[in-house]
């Protein structure tokens, strides 16, 4: 990527902190982007915190969304700890303007680049930092109250004072008379009462106003009060930040904490993902979300049952924007039939159809033979992607699902791990057929596809026009299954992914004639370097004589191949 000469010229400007209070004071506001940009890609943390507490606009993007297209590496941890703190002493510089801070898509999960911060350090760090400015608030808050009460102490007193003056001087100009004695008897009784009668008033209507406070925080303590205070904190947001949460069990109590009590910076989530937490814990954690930003929840090794999706599948309704709904491992095996399963299966699936916008459907291990119809019938809408791996598939299932509503509409698809035979092959070929011009990701990993079975499913894969990732690794392919596989794969235009098993030449002596997917992945291959090269070299003459050698990635490299490739133009 070439530089521009803006941000050559930041990247030397943000080199040298000392000389940061010399342009600080003199730099444009329309430099302030490129100069943090440079901070960030150059690990300039001061740099960072200085920028971001001076932040001249509304908006400030540090997110995934910022870096599309810009082939740059996430933020180094430093980095977005500084920026954090920075938005804290922003609260109180009367230079920052900032009022959004959008960290949607910053955290990263890759544990190959060093230095980076994860979604759960992310997610701790924000909460921490939201419960910091709550508690300086809560500091000042109660600064101010102290200030303001003596200042009122100080006016009674005042008021009282110039009271007595009066009552002194008004018995000090009364007329001779034949009433004198009683008019300076009277003044006299006046001169000794009224400071008295004046401090007894001032004391009284502070006990009285006292008094009628407690009496209408008391019966309201749980209820109205609590509304009232949250809505006095409410008119003291300054920030907003928006950023994709990730919650456990490690976490839970913090991210309670931060999003339930109001305060100057206030949290909204675009993604939530919630590992190991009970259903209990993830309907608090839903109640307390704002409902207009949240945009997909992924729920992962939480032993969830039947009953308690079901619980939680209503509480999402309210959110208007949701439509991603990803469910990881959470223990639904209706393969074992227990008390009441059927009737919670029931509210579950009415759960499903109270969201209305739901385009991602991700439902994986959870074991629902023969129930892919109630499920996915009770839906309001077609999918756009649906992933269905370890859900033990029937050919019923898949008969379903090629003639139901969401075939012609499929962008992703995942099928990994389902067994496919003869019986069920029809099904998915008339599935291809449906969706073959919006069909842009396939995965059939570990579906124990043999060189007969993928060859009567190769003409179905080829009508696929817009295909741009085929997934089949850990399937018993052969050497001349594979080529057959290639030749379909050059001849799909948009195809730029294609990540294939090793064949079975290449597995040491002992393997099953139709091998599990467990089994090819835990039996060893070959030491010897000559019976890969010999696949290379087929496959690669396969893609040189199509024409595909440069713009189609062909792999079986499961833990290092790149997914993004999927969807790069």
């Amino acid at each position: 990527m070439v530089l521009s000469l803006v941000n050559l010229c930041a990247r030397e400007v943000v080199s040298d902190h000392s000389s940061s209070p010399y342009w600080l004071s003199c730099v444009p506001r329309e430099l302030y982007r490129a100069l943090l940009d440079a901070a960030f890609t150059h690990c300039r943390p001061l740099a960072v915190g200085e920028l971001v507490q001076r932040w001249p606009e509304r908006i400030l993007t540090a997110g995934g969304s910022r870096r599309v297209g810009q082939s740059q590496c996430p933020p180094n941890r430093l980095c977005v700890q500084a920026l954090l703190l920075a938005v804290v002493r922003g609260l109180s510089d009367k230079r920052c303007c900032l009022q959004v801070l959008d960290l949607n898509g910053l955290q990263c999960e890759d544990v190959r680049v060093e230095d980076s911060m994860g979604g759960w350090s992310l997610t701790v760090a924000l909460c921490s930092m939201v419960l910091q400015a709550r508690a300086a608030a809560s500091r000042a808050h109660r600064r101010d109250g102290e200030r303001e009460r003596k200042r009122g102490l100080e006016a009674e007193r005042e008021r009282g004072a110039i009271k007595r003056d009066r009552g002194t001087v008004e018995c000090g100009n009364t007329s001779e008379g034949k009433h004198e004695a009683v008019q300076k008897m009277e003044c006299s009784s006046n001169q000794t009462t009224l400071p008295e009668e004046s401090v007894k008033g001032v004391r009284r209507r502070m006990e009285i106003l006292r008094r009628k406070t407690q009496c209408e925080v008391k019966p309201n303590t749980s209820g109205n009060n609590a509304r009232l205070c949250e809505q006095d904190w409410e008119d003291v947001v300054v920030v907003h930040i928006r950023a994709d949460l990730f919650v456990n069990c490690r976490s839970w109590e913090r991210v309670r904490d931060a999003l339930s009590q109001p305060g100057p910076i206030r949290l909204h989530c675009r993604y939530l993902r919630v590992e190991e937490l009970s259903a209990s814990s993830i309907a608090t954690l839903l109640g307390l979300l704002p409902q207009q930003d949240l945009l997909g929840v992924d729920i992962r090794y939480s032993s969830l049952g039947v009953s308690g999706l079901a619980m939680l599948l209503p509480l999402l309704a309210p959110f208007p924007q949701l439509h991603s709904l990803r469910l990881h491992y959470c223990n639904l095996d209706l393969q074992r039939t227990q008390p009441g399963q059927q009737g919670a299966l029931q509210d579950m699936c009415k759960g499903l159809s109270s969201l209305k916008k739901l385009k991602r459907l991700c439902l994986t291990a959870l074991r629902l033979p023969g129930h892919l119809r109630l499920l996915l019938s009770s839906l309001s809408q077609p999918l756009e992607v649906l992933e269905l791996p370890y859900l033990c598939l029937t050919s019923t299932d898949l008969a379903y699902l090629s003639c139901s509503q969401h075939a012609s509409t499929l962008r992703e698809l995942d099928l990994s791990e389902n067994w496919l035979d003869d019986s069920s092959l029809p099904s998915l070929r008339r599935l291809l057929g449906q969706a073959e011009n919006s069909l842009s990701q396939l995965s059939l990993c570990g579906c124990g596809l043999s060189d007969a079975l993928l060859g009567a499913l190769l003409p179905s894969l080829s009508c696929c026009r817009v295909l741009r990732s085929l997934r089949l690794a850990l399937n018993p392919l052969s050497r001349t299954g594979l080529v057959s596989l290639a030749r379909t794969a050059a001849g799909i235009p948009s195809l730029r992914l294609l990540l294939y098993p090793n064949p079975l030449e290449e597995y040491e002596a002992g393997l099953p004639a139709l091998p599990s997917s467990a089994q090819l992945l835990d039996w060893p291959l070959l030491e010897e370097p000559e019976s890969r090269q010999l696949t290379l070299r087929m496959l690669d003459e396969v893609l040189s004589s199509r024409g595909r050698s440069r713009d189609l990635l062909v792999t079986s490299d499961l833990l290092n191949y790149s997914p993004d490739l999927a969807v790069e133009d």
